[in-house]
Order: C-alpha cells, then sequence, then structure tokens
C-alpha cells in the first residue's frame, strides 16, 4: 500500500536503496545507524519488565482520531528548534519522497503499537519516529556496530534490557520486546539527564557515560547543559541523531505545507499476540494463520529459524483479523503436526551430531526436540523425534540466522581466508569465485547484500572450520555431478541436506545439475 501521495515540490530525486536515504549530515539513515555504547560504557539499568499487555488502544479512541498520524501529532511534546541542522536534514527527507514511501509503508506494520506504548508511558510522541532514524523501520536492520532491529541495540545493550539472544531468536528484532527495551532506556536516560529529553536521546545514540562527561565539561565553564550547547563536543554522528529525529517530526506535523501528504495509517491495531503454548514450526503456523510466510516472519522477526525457540517467548503475532481463526487452528494440533517432525530409530554408531547432520539440523535441535539433557547418550532403538521437511527461510532471515552461524564460527578464534577488493569487483563476482552465495558473503563480513564495496576493503571470503550453512562443518571435499544425479540423491549419498548443498555452493533447489561440474561437500572429520 502506498502511503504517501506526492505533490510537486521539488525535483525528483535519484532513486535511493530500498532502506537508504540521501544523508547530508552524520552517517547513513538505516542498517547502518548509530547503536547505543556498549555496556561498558553504563552504568546499571532495570532488566525488562512484566509481559507487556495485548495491544490495545489507549487513550485517544479511533473515533477522535481516525488516522494514527493524527495521534501521533496530539502527543507532541518536543520544541521545534530553529537550527540549520534541523533544516538540513529535513530537506533532504523533503526532497526524497520515495524514501519516506518506503519508511512508512513499512511502519504501518508496527506503528500502532508504538504509539500505544509510549502514549501509555506519558512520553513524547515524537520518539515513535525514532525507528525511521535508527533502522528506517526495517525490523531486519543490521550495522556495522552489530546492532539490529527496528530499534538498533546492540548485543550487550540489549543483554543489559533482557534483550534473549540464542540460536533460534534474538530479542533485539522482537517488535514488543525491543520496543518495551528501548523506551525503558530511553525513560532511564531521562531521569539521567534530569528530564532533558533531548540529551536523553542523545545519550541513546553514544551512550550515557559519554553524554554525562560532555555535560559535566560543559557545566565545568558556568553554563546550564542542554543539548545544542554539549551538541558540538559530542561524536559526530550524535550531534546529526538529535537533529534527525527533530526534522521527520517536523515533517510529520505538516506535510502538506511541504507538498507531501501521508496517506492514512488507521488508528487502530495492526497485529494481535497470540499464545502458541510452546514451540512450532513457522511455515505450518503461517497457513494456520491464513497469511503468507514472508508475513509472518516481518511481525516475527525475532525468531530467524524454521521454528520459534523452544525455551520461549511462546507467542507470535499475527493481523488482527487472523487470530481469532489461528487460535482456533493451533487447538487442533498434536505434538508433531506443530513441529512437523519424523522420527528415526537410533542405529549403533549414531550420535547425536551425525543424526543431526543427516537431517539437516543441529545436535541441540534434536536435544531440545526430545527433552535430552546435555550429557544424555543414545540408546540403540530408541525413537527420536528429528524436524521433517525443513522450509527454506525468507531471504531476510537466512542472513539473520547466518550472521548467528558465522558469530558461532568467529567465537572459535579461526581465521580465514581474506580478499582485498580491487577496482571494479562486486559482491555477486566475488561470491561467485569463491563459490557461495552473496548472502553468505554478506553475512560473513557483516554486510547487506546491497552494500558498495570500496577499493582496498578485505573481506573474508571462508572461514576455516566453519559451515556455510550453519550444519555440518569439517574440510570440504568435491562431488562431480553425474548422469540422472539429482540434489536430493547427492545429499543422502553423503548423508547431509539439500538445503546445505544449495547453501555451500551458491544455488538454489530450481538449479538444473549438469553433468561434470563440481558440487562442494562438507563432512565431519
Amino acid at each position: 500500500m502506498a502511503l504517501l501521495t506526492l505533490s510537486a515540490c521539488a525535483s525528483a530525486p535519484e532513486k535511493a536503496e530500498d532502506t537508504a536515504a540521501p544523508e547530508p549530515i552524520g552517517v547513513d539513515l538505516d542498517a547502518t545507524a548509530a547503536a547505543p555504547a556498549t555496556t561498558a560504557d553504563m552504568t546499571p539499568a532495570p532488566g525488562p519488565a512484566t509481559a507487556p499487555p495485548e495491544p490495545t488502544v489507549v487513550g485517544l479512541t479511533p473515533e477522535q482520531y481516525p488516522d494514527l498520524f493524527d495521534r501521533l501529532r496530539a502527543g507532541y511534546r518536543l520544541e521545534d528548534v530553529e537550527s540549520v541542522l534541523v533544516d538540513r536534514q529535513f530537506n533532504y527527507y523533503v526532497n526524497n519522497p520515495d524514501y519516506l514511501d518506503r519508511v512508512f509503508n513499512r511502519a504501518g506494520l508496527y506503528l500502532h503499537f508504538i504509539v500505544t506504548e509510549i502514549e501509555r508511558r506519558g512520553m513524547p510522541m515524537e520518539l515513535a519516529l525514532l525507528p525511521v532514524v535508527e533502522s528506517a523501520f526495517e525490523p531486519y536492520a543490521y550495522s556495522r556496530a552489530r546492532a539490529s532491529g527496528l530499534w538498533q541495540f546492540i548485543p550487550g545493550t540489549g543483554n543489559r534490557f533482557g534483550l534473549k539472544q540464542n540460536w533460534w531468536y534474538d530479542g533485539r528484532r522482537d517488535v514488543i520486546e525491543s520496543t518495551r527495551a528501548a523506551l525503558d532506556y530511553l525513560q532511564f536516560l531521562h531521569d539521567e539527564f534530569n528530564g532533558d529529553w533531548l540529551l536523553a536521546i542523545a545519550g541513546y545514540n553514544c551512550g550515557e557515560s559519554c553524554v554525562t562527561s560532555r555535560v559535566r565539561a560543559v557545566e565545568a565553564t558556568g553554563v546550564t547543559a542542554t543539548f545544542w550547547n554539549v551538541r558540538p563536543r559530542l561524536p559526530r554522528e550524535t550531534q546529526a541523531y538529535v537533529p534527525k529525529l527533530l526534522a521527520m517530526a517536523r515533517l510529520v506535523a505538516n506535510p502538506g505545507d511541504y507538498g507531501i501528504e501521508f496517506s492514512r495509517i488507521p488508528n487502530e491495531p495492526y497485529f494481535a499476540l497470540v499464545d502458541t503454548s510452546g514451540q512450532i514450526d513457522m511455515k505450518l503456523a503461517a497457513e494456520l494463520a491464513g497469511i503468507p510466510y514472508e508475513e509472518l516472519y516481518e511481525l516475527n522477526p525475532a525468531f530467524h529459524r524454521w521454528a520459534t525457540d523452544p525455551s520461549g517467548p511462546h507467542r507470535l503475532l499475527v493481523p488482527y483479523e487472523s487470530a481469532d481463526l489461528f487460535r482456533v487452528s493451533l487447538a487442533q494440533l498434536t505434538p508433531d503436526e506443530r513441529m512437523r517432525v519424523q522420527h528415526h530409530r537410533v542405529e549403533s554408531g549414531d550420535t547425536l551430531t551425525s543424526v543431526a547432520a543427516r537431517y539437516g539440523t543441529q545436535a541441540h535441535v534434536v536435544r531440545e526436540l526430545n527433552g535430552l539433557g546435555a550429557n544424555a547418550r543414545l540408546v540403540v532403538g530408541d525413537d527420536l523425534r528429528v524436524p521433517s521437511g525443513v522450509t527454506e527461510l525468507p531471504a531476510k532471515v537466512r542472513l539473520a540466522a547466518a550472521r548467528v552461524d558465522r558469530g558461532t564460527a568467529a567465537g572459535g578464534g579461526k581465521r580465514g581466508t581474506v580478499h582485498v577488493v580491487r577496482r571494479g569487483d562486486t559482491l555477486s563476482h566475488i561470491a561467485r569465485r569463491n563459490r557461495m552465495s552473496v548472502t553468505t558473503l554478506a553475512a560473513l563480513n557483516d554486510m547487506d547484500p546491497n552494500d558498495t564495496l570500496r577499493t582496498g576493503q578485505r573481506l573474508i571470503v571462508s572461514r576455516s572450520g566453519a559451515s556455510r550453512g550453519g550444519g555440518s562443518s569439517g574440510s570440504p571435499n568435491t562431488y562431480t555431478i553425474r548422469k540422472g544425479d539429482t540434489l536430493s540423491g547427492i545429499a543422502r549419498k553423503f548423508g547431509v541436506s539439500v538445503s546445505q548443498l544449495t547453501s555451500w555452493n551458491g544455488i538454489s533447489t530450481q538449479t538444473v545439475l549438469r553433468p561434470g561440474r563440481k558440487l562442494t561437500i562438507r563432512r565431519r572429520g
């Protein structure tokens, strides 16, 4: 749905990338925006609050404000400051309406919930626009500082505010939990800086210790510290950060004055929270809710595997109108139907690792599916539940999972092969030369697949001992394709999964197998 009606106000800008806009000051408006400071820069703060309520309309009703933008504007509390920095950023927003269209198209899924939570806490409604600056409302946004999600938490700050992060789930991308954590952090900063919201917003970008030291330096001169007289002492990125938010707030306040009309976003919940009472296959959940697989991940971006986290949270967000159908369908499932499992009878020589490799999963997944302890041994004849028919993930979800897998491999301290970028190189060319997908190459280097390379940049093109597919590891072997071969047949022959074969070789399940072509096979040993 288009969210902007545009009238002529400036010459048409050059087409920008999907989540990027021209940047006059500071850094990129998208996933490369700054993250909060590391935990080393911070004082202790409260942990997570109690479970959030299911989204509801609080205070201002749809009858009073049928357009969510009107409800948002009614809660403004920050002063629109006359500043050349704000003006410059404002002009870039106005001159890039295509960027605004993409941003608020994505925001339509999440903005009602964020506005409701800010209103419930009595905070300035301009804060609902902070994800524009942080992530362009892209829940899979990821920065070079390893910040993730709508609110761009780095791992340490996420841990500090109770955002769980593991192989299955990353709370930094959880719409409900990350919003709770971001507002907790902003409230903490507001109290820390004696009620100054602009200093609090600056602290969200660079950390409270950074702002505190600059405040003290200004106060030592006998001047009362405000953001505007502290600003010259702050990091360059933070100097631009607050003006970006104020510029966006100004534009949303009166878009028609500048030739832009925001299309109406209904002042009603987009999604509902449904208790799943346990782990569930994401593809199955999407089918039960009657929505596309990709849309379920857009609403639940914290889950980056084929199923939800077995240890919770046991809930999914689905479009509001799909919630009742989803609840009824869930109640009719058997345990095996919830996870689409098959059964494996343990044979002599089987280990959790070998069984997991055979079914294209990981040992801890098999352990969790069967309630096995860390030191449990397999007994010949035992019946094991293993994943069945694991579906290929949407591209953005695969990339998020690959970052987790890459981080795990990197944690071992193993070094990989490095490629130094030459003039004319592109990610796709480098990926093809190294027999991997662009997504895998980008994940190895904490990049987005659409990032531009610069001459002299060093890229990791392999990581010793790490599996590109997040499954088996070990030295790579090659297999020469023969006439009549199929991916499933080759996978069975080597005890791996089709998804691993496609990941290791940068191909898809639709790729035609030509006799004589060599495939990379990664086997344990």
